[in-house]
Parts: C-alpha cells; structure tokens; sequence
C-alpha cells in the first residue's frame, strides 16, 4: 500500500521551498527558469561542459526553450557564449561578472531558506524511504 500522506506531505515541502524561490528569484528582478539556467551553469558536474544540450538536459526542458533562456540572459548581461579552445565549433556557456553577482546573492537566500525548511524536508522524505533496504546496515 502507497503511504499518500506520506507523498502528498513531501510534495508539500518541496513546493513549500520552490515557491520561496519563486518569489525571492522573482525580487531580484528574474524568473525562475533564469535563475535555473544560471545554477545549471555554475553548479555543472565536474567533466560535464557546459552547453546548451546539457543544461536543458540538467533542466528537464527543451532545446529550444534553455535557447531562449540563454537569449533572455545574454541580453540582460548575466551569461556569455564562448567557443570552446579545444574545438572552436563547440559553443560553452559562462556566468559573466554580473551573473555571478545576482547567482551569489540568490544562493544565500536559498541555502537560508534551506536551513529552515530542511527538518520539514528531512522528516517527509524519512516518512517514504522503507525502514531498511536488503543487506544495508545501519
């Protein structure tokens, strides 16, 4: 049997912390999905580089549409297209200055607003994980 108020309340959470985000991305002039595209960038995975593929990818949205947010971006100075020096077809993606500057700021909010939420996180997401997994140890 599927615990649903166990789900419902994790789903809760979760967008409990995304309508923060919402907001907060929202007050620093942004939308979400910029602020999204801007923590793709800067948070990509060691190895990982960081095109358009791969952050749309990362983003769960379409080619097109991490497009358009790179556009918006690049327009408004927070994010740079530069040919890759080891193959100069290749086009990366980097956080200008002012990128920088706005991601910063925002990630302390979040990381703020995480320290609060967490318990609340923690304990749904407790709630659903089964009590011990075959052959783990505690």
């Amino acid at each position: 049997m599927f615990d649903y108020q166990g789900l419902a309340e994790f789903r809760h959470q979760i967008r409990k912390f995304l309508r923060f985000s919402e907001h907060a991305v929202r007050a620093a002039g942004m939308e979400p999905g910029q602020y999204q595209l801007m923590l793709a960038i800067k948070g990509i995975p060691e190895g990982v580089r960081p095109r358009i593929r791969e952050l749309a990818e990362r983003m769960q949205v379409q080619h097109h549409s991490a497009v358009e947010l790179v556009n918006r971006l690049e327009a408004g100075g927070y994010v740079r297209r530069e040919r890759a020096q080891d193959d100069r077809r290749e086009v990366l993606l980097t956080l200008t200055a002012k990128g920088e500057r706005v991601l910063a700021e925002l990630a302390l909010h979040h990381h703020e607003e995480l320290r609060s939420a967490a318990p609340g996180l923690v304990a749904a997401l407790r709630r659903l994980m089964p009590r011990r997994i075959s052959g783990e140890s505690e």
